[in-house]
Formats: structure tokens, C-alpha cells, sequence
């Protein structure tokens, strides 16, 4: 597979280097809202339809930029971009299922500073993607932070059904699980190249 050809860029984000095991970006809402699979998927979700938007809107953006010689621009019209992205879902997160949305508590509005969000944006522009392989990298990259957000979620549902001794639990064992399964991701690294 040629590194620019779509199905590398969907392979290499999806599981070579996924944004939270291998590049560690998005570990606040990684560790904050795994613990449960109800909430995880939905917020796994929510971030890959802001991280498309975002990548959509980043690659106009860029375009754009680069037409007028204001490059210097791009980090703050990303920034901006994404914040607004966040606050839609966040309306119609709020307007459609309000359970939902206070189980996500204050980890829906973190989306913004999500450095996993910006660095999709960044990433592509900085790889110089084309329209159709910014999609492909957006899209895996969400469907890769949602992957980890269920294995972990799936993980931490399982052992609370298991005696675990008191100086492991908590955060203590929700970090060493991240551990373990960033080490377990590594074994992709020989993939594809």
C-alpha cells in the first residue's frame, strides 16, 4: 500500500497510530467517561462528528488561508471552528436526549479541548491530504478514539464485577488498563510498512 492511498490512512489511523494508544491525545474524556459502555459510545460518537466537521471545515479553511497569505491563521480559525462544532452537539445532544446529556456531564464541552479534535486538523493540513483522504484520516481517527473508548469502557464494566485489591483500584487501574492496551496497540506497528 502506497503511504497516500486511503485504505493506509484508514488502517494506520484506525490501529497503527490511534490517536489515544499510540499518540496519547484525548485522555481526559479516554479516562472520564470509559466507565461505563452507555456513555461511552455516544460520546465516541460525538467526537467523530466533531472531528469530521472540524477536518471538513479545516481543509476549507486551509484553502482558504493559503489564497490570502494569512497561514499564521490557521491554529485560531481551527480553534474557533471546533468550538462551534462542539456547541451543535452539544444543543442537539441537550434538546434529544437530556439523560444522555447529563450523564456526559462536563465532558461534552470538553470536546473543545479535546487536543485529539485539533490534532485531526492539524495532522491533515500539515500532510498536505487531499479532500478525500482528509475524510478518510477524520473518520478513522473518531472511529479509533471511539474503539478506545470502548475497550476501556468494556474493560472497566468487566472489572467491577471482580474482587480487585484496594491499592489497585480506582485510577490506579484505570491507568494501568491504558497501559496495557496502548502496549497491546503497538503490536500493529509493523503493519502496512
Amino acid at each position: 500500500m502506497a503511504a497516500e492511498s486511503i485504505p493506509f490512512i484508514i488502517l494506520s489511523t484506525l490501529f497503527i497510530n490511534n490517536f489515544v494508544f499510540s499518540m496519547f491525545l484525548g485522555l481526559c474524556p479516554f479516562l472520564g467517561v470509559s466507565a461505563k459502555l452507555n456513555t461511552a459510545w455516544p460520546m465516541g460518537v460525538a467526537t467523530t462528528f466533531v472531528m469530521w466537521i472540524s477536518s471538513l471545515s479545516a481543509y476549507l479553511l486551509n484553502r482558504a488561508l493559503v489564497a490570502a497569505d494569512l497561514e499564521q491563521l490557521r491554529l485560531i480559525a481551527y480553534i474557533a471552528v471546533i468550538a462551534s462544532a462542539v456547541q451543535l452537539v452539544e444543543m442537539a445532544m441537550k434538546k434529544l436526549s437530556p439523560t444522555l446529556f447529563r450523564a456526559l456531564g462536563i465532558y461534552l464541552p470538553l470536546i473543545t479541548t479535546n487536543c485529539a479534535v485539533l490534532g485531526v486538523a492539524l495532522f491533515q493540513t500539515t500532510r498536505e491530504y487531499s479532500f478525500l483522504q482528509s475524510m478518510a484520516f477524520s473518520l478513522s481517527a473518531g472511529a479509533g478514539f471511539t474503539l478506545a473508548l470502548l475497550l476501556m469502557a468494556g474493560l472497566r464494566e468487566r472489572l467491577d464485577l471482580v474482587n480487585v485489591p484496594k491499592v489497585a483500584q480506582g485510577s490506579a487501574l484505570s491507568l494501568l488498563l491504558a497501559g496495557l492496551l496502548s502496549l497491546s496497540f503497538m503490536g500493529f506497528a509493523g503493519l502496512g510498512g
